[in-house]
């Protein structure tokens, strides 16, 4: 179906209740496989959705649920507040994938947000890395205006 890039509606709602803690709690990123049956985006609201559709992608040395994100720092570039992580590299692994799911581990896996890889990435037999953008007010992976 589809991956559209989107911080999900769901952590904003979550997010102004107390519920995350980007800075302490432990994060996950887990891949979405290359043609996914399901549609992800804004209206996701948990890993479970990813793997209720079995969207999860798999291959040799990749792990169901992801990798956990290093490094969150949390600051404001102007008046918006950004995350930035520490870029996450998945090693020795043979995977493909379209896009991925950031999702709140203490928060019984709710969704934070979406990314569209804008095209199928792989790797075989080596490392994958997901670059994070530059943590500014235009570009950071997480930001509230």
């Amino acid at each position: 179906m589809a991956i559209t890039t989107a911080m999900c509606t769901s952590f904003k709602s979550e997010l102004l209740g107390g519920l995350h803690d980007l800075d302490t709690d432990t994060l996950k990123l887990a891949l979405i496989k290359a043609s996914p049956s399901g549609t992800y985006g804004a209206a996701t609201t948990n890993y479970s959705d990813v793997t209720g559709n079995s969207d999860e992608a798999s291959g040799t040395n990749y792990s169901a649920g992801g990798q956990a994100l290093d490094g969150a720092t949390i600051a404001v570039s102007g008046t918006t507040a950004t995350v930035d992580f520490t870029d996450e590299v998945f090693s020795n692994v043979t995977v493909s994938a379209d896009g991925c799911i950031i999702y709140n581990t203490a928060n019984s896996n709710s969704a934070i947000c979406v990314i569209d890889f804008g095209g199928t990435v792989s790797a075989t037999a080596g490392d994958l890395t997901i670059e994070f953008p530059t943590a500014d007010a235009s570009n950071a992976i997480v930001r509230i205006a």
